[in-house]
C-alpha cells in the first residue's frame, strides 16, 4: 500500500450518491464541477478559399473569421492573399476571386502569423475543419512557425451528430444554413461563409443544451452518438476528484468492471456518458455499470503505478491489458551438478539464473534457442549421475552437446560451460549476436533467407528480454532511490522507489519549500523487503513505468541509497542492432513465418 497521506478513495453509489436522498435526484453541482461554460469560450470561426483541394499543390487566397464569445461578437478578420499563382478559372468562377484581385494582396508570410496571434487562446471552429486547419498547419511548417495547438470543433461533423436525416438532408454549409436562418448567406467567399458558420454554430449549441453538453470540456468530446441510457448515467461522474487518479466502474453487486486511469478523473469519466464508445465491450460495461469509486493519487505515476496493481488484484472482466501479470514465462539456469535450460512460470529463491520475463512460451523458446546454438548446453531434461551413465543424444553427435549423460564430458569440464552460459544471462550477450550474425551470412549466402531471418529474430528475443532485465534489476538493487520531477501543474512531483516497487508519492506545491515535503513522503512510505528473484518487490510493468518516468526531461534524481548502474558490456549498448532488425522483420511480416523461431528440441518444463 502506499502512503495513507497521499490516497482518498471516494465511493460513488447509485442509491445514494453524493447530496442526493434517491437515485437521479436532481443536484446542485458546484462551479468546480461543471468546467469552463460555453458562454465563457471564445470561438474563432474561421473559413478559408484556396486554389484547390490539397495544401502539397494549392494556396490559400482569403481568410476570414468571426471571433465570439458568449453569442456575442468580438470582432472579424479578412484579407485577400496573393497565392504566388494563378487563380484556376474553376476557382474564379466559384468564388469571383480573380488575379487581379490578388495581384497587390499580401502573402501568406505576412498575413499568418497575424492571424495566429489574433486567434491565440480561442477554440477554432471551421465547417470541413480537417480542410481548413490542413491548410492552416501546411502554412505554419512552409514559414517555419510554432502550430499553437488550438482545440477544434468542426460544425460539419457536430450537425451530423446532432441532427436527423429527417431534418437536414445533408450537412453541407448552405443546407444548413437554410435549416437555421442564418443572417448571411454564404457565397464562396470567406468572410461571408464565416458568418453563416456562426450562426449554425449558435443553432447546433442550442441542440447540445438539451443533450447536456453546456462545457467546453463536453464539446470537445462529444460525438453525439452517445445512448439516452448512457447519458442519464452521467450523474455517476458527479463529485469525483478532479486530479489524477484511478477511477473503478462496478457494478450492482460492487464487482469491479473496468479499471482505467486519468490526469483529471471526473473530466474522464464523464466521457463515459456523453460521448459514443466504438467499442462494444466498454459500451457494453458501461451499461451495466452502476456505481464509480475514485482513488486520488498524488500524480500522474501513481496512478498509472496504482491501476497496474488493482487491474492485478481484481481482474476486472472489461480490462484486457495487465490482468494476470503471473502469467508470464522464464528462463532458469538449473541449479544442479549440470545445469540445463529450463521453461518456468515464476522464480524461486532457489540461487538459479533467471531471465525473464517473457510475455509468452514462444519468445522464451526464441531466446533458449538463441543460448542453445551459442553454448552447448545439454537439452535433455533427465538426471545425471556419472556412475550411471546413459547413451548420448543425437545433439552429441552434431557437437552442439559434449554429452555428460555418457561420461564424455567431466563436471568440471561441463562447469565451464554452465558459466559460460551463466554470463550470456546476466552480463555480455555479445556472443549470441556474433553466434546468430555467422549464421545469418551463411544462411543467406545459400539464398536461405527465412532460415537466416529466423536466427535473426531468436538473438533479437534473447537480447531484447535481457536488456529490459538489466534495466529493471538494476533499479530493484536499490534499497531506496527519492526522484522529482516537474508537475503538470507546477511545484514538484515526488516518487519514493524501494527496490523498483513505488513506495510512496507527494507533491510539492509551486513555490514551496521542498524539504518539509520530501521528509514526510520519505517517512510515512511503504517498507519494502527485497524478497527473492530479480524482480521480486515490483512486478515488471511497474518498474517500466517508473523507469519512463524517470526518463522523462526535468526529472532530478534527489537521494539514491546503493548503487543504480547497468552494466558497461550490457545488452543496452546493442539498442542500435535491435532498432535495425525490427525494422528488418516487420518490412517482411506479410511473408514471416513465425513457426521457424520455435527450436527443433522441446525442452521439459521444470517443475513449478
Amino acid at each position: 500500500m502506499l502512503s495513507a497521506a497521499a490516497l482518498t478513495v471516494c465511493r460513488m453509489s447509485i442509491g445514494a450518491p453524493p447530496g442526493q436522498g434517491t437515485p437521479g435526484a436532481p443536484r446542485q453541482g458546484t462551479f468546480d464541477e461543471l468546467g469552463t461554460p460555453l458562454s465563457e469560450v471564445t470561438f474563432v470561426v474561421v473559413d478559408l478559399e484556396t486554389t484547390g483541394g490539397s495544401p502539397a499543390t494549392s494556396a490559400i487566397t482569403e481568410i476570414g473569421a468571426v471571433k465570439v464569445r458568449g453569442g456575442e461578437r468580438l470582432g472579424e478578420f479578412q484579407t485577400l492573399l496573393n497565392p504566388g499563382t494563378a487563380v484556376p478559372p474553376f476557382i474564379a468562377v466559384l468564388t469571383g476571386i480573380t488575379d487581379a484581385m490578388v495581384a497587390t494582396a499580401p502573402s501568406l508570410s505576412a498575413v499568418l502569423p497575424t492571424f495566429l496571434d489574433w486567434a491565440r487562446g480561442s477554440v477554432l471552429v471551421a465547417h470541413n475543419a480537417p480542410f481548413d486547419l490542413g491548410f492552416l498547419k501546411a502554412g505554419c511548417i512552409s514559414l517555419g512557425l510554432e502550430w499553437p495547438g488550438f482545440d477544434s470543433v468542426d460544425t460539419a461533423r457536430l450537425a451530423r451528430r446532432v441532427l436527423t436525416r429527417d431534418e437536414s438532408p445533408d450537412c453541407k454549409l448552405s443546407t444548413l444554413a437554410r435549416l437555421f436562418a442564418t443572417s448571411t448567406v454564404p457565397c464562396h467567399r470567406a468572410l461571408a461563409d464565416a458568418r453563416a458558420t456562426t450562426d449554425v454554430l449558435h443553432g447546433l449549441f442550442e441542440r447540445l443544451g438539451n443533450l447536456g453538453v453546456r462545457t467546453h470540456e463536453e464539446l470537445i468530446s462529444f460525438t453525439g452518438l452517445a445512448t439516452a441510457a448512457q447519458r442519464r448515467k452521467r450523474y455517476l461522474a458527479d463529485g469525483l476528484p478532479d486530479g489524477p487518479g484511478v477511477y473503478i466502474f462496478r457494478d450492482a453487486q460492487g464487482r469491479p468492471l473496468y479499471i482505467g486511469r486519468s490526469r483529471h478523473l471526473r473530466a474522464r469519466v464523464r466521457q463515459y456518458f456523453l460521448a459514443s464508445e466504438p467499442r462494444t465491450r466498454m459500451a457494453e460495461m458501461v451499461a451495466i455499470a452502476e456505481a464509480v469509486e475514485a482513488v486520488s493519487c498524488a500524480h500522474p505515476l501513481e496512478a498509472e503505478v496504482r491501476e497496474l496493481r488493482l487491474i492485478a488484484e481484481h481482474k476486472p472482466r472489461y480490462n484486457r491489458k495487465s490482468r494476470f501479470p503471473e502469467r508470464t514465462w522464464w528462463l532458469k539456469l538449473t541449479n544442479e551438478p549440470f545445469p540445463r535450460l529450463a521453461l518456468v512460470r515464476r522464480v524461486a529463491g532457489d540461487g538459479a539464473d533467471y531471465l525473464g520475463p517473457f510475455g509468452s512460451s514462444r519468445s522464451a523458446q526464441a531466446a533458449m534457442a538463441a543460448i542453445h546454438e551459442t553454448v552447448p548446453l545439454r537439452q535433455c531434461s533427465q538426471r545425471i549421475t556419472p556412475a550411471r551413465p546413459t547413451p548420448a543424444c543425437v545433439l552429441a553427435g552434431m557437437g552442439r552437446c559434449g554429452a555428460p549423460c555418457d561420461g564424455s564430458q567431466s563436471r568440471a569440464e561441463y562447469a565451464d560451460v554452465a558459466a559460460a552460459a551463466r554470463d550470456l544471462l546476466t552480463g555480455n550477450p555479445r556472443p549470441v549476436l556474433e553466434a546468430a550474425q555467422r549464421r545469418m551470412v551463411s544462411l543467406s549466402a545459400q539464398e536461405r533467407y527465412e532460415e537466416a531471418a529466423a536466427h535473426r529474430d531468436r538473438a533479437g528475443a534473447f537480447i531484447r528480454t535481457l536488456a529490459r532485465m538489466q534495466r529493471l534489476t538494476a533499479l530493484a538493487s536499490c534499497p531506496q532511490l527519492v526522484a522529482a520531477r516537474p508537475g503538470f501543474a507546477g511545484g514538484w512531483d515526488l516518487a519514493v522507489i524501494r527496490h523498483g516497487r513505488l513506495a510512496g508519492a507527494a507533491v510539492v506545491p509551486q513555490g514551496a519549500a521542498p524539504a518539509p515535503y520530501l521528509s514526510a513522503v520519505v517517512a510515512t512510505a511503504e517498507t519494502v523487503a527485497p524478497g527473492d528473484g530479480p524482480l521480486a518487490a515490483a512486478s515488471a510493468e511497474e518498474m517500466q513505468q517508473i523507469l519512463r518516468w524517470l526518463g522523462e526531461p526535468g526529472a532530478r534524481l534527489v537521494a539514491l541509497d546503493g548503487c543504480w548502474h547497468s552494466p558497461a558490456t550490457g545488452a543496452g549498448g546493442l539498442q542500435h542492432w535491435l532498432d535495425a532488425a525490427e525494422a528488418a522483420r516487420e518490412s517482411a511480416r506479410p511473408l514471416d513465418d513465425r513457426r521457424a523461431l520455435r527450436p527443433v528440441h522441446q525442452p521439459a518444463r521444470a517443475a513449478m
